[in-house]
């Protein structure tokens, strides 16, 4: 079963939750009662392309195998500070 997503705040909504479905360009949206409350217009909805490098050249990781992607979902991005100076 796919889960439904608040298009707003990410809650997952769970089974007998309320929710307003959006149709834009033949994709789907949706808001929880709570977030349809506080502002019922659908802001933010356009697709957005997400290009990474997991195998030496940046791609859409839309297009991505299983694998690749949860590679992707794994990465950490780490800050490492330069070591002093050996002289």
């Amino acid at each position: 079963m796919e889960k439904t997503i608040c298009h707003d705040c990410g809650k997952e909504l769970k089974k007998g939750d309320k929710f307003v479905r959006f149709q834009n360009d033949n994709k789907e949206a949706i808001k929880c009662k709570e977030c349809f409350e506080k502002n019922p217009v659908l802001e933010n909805f356009q697709p957005c392309d997400v290009y990474s490098r997991v195998v030496g050249f940046h791609t859409p990781i839309q297009r991505w195998n299983k694998g690749k992607a949860a590679e992707w979902k794994d990465r950490r991005t780490f800050v490492v500070e330069a070591p002093g100076c050996a002289c």
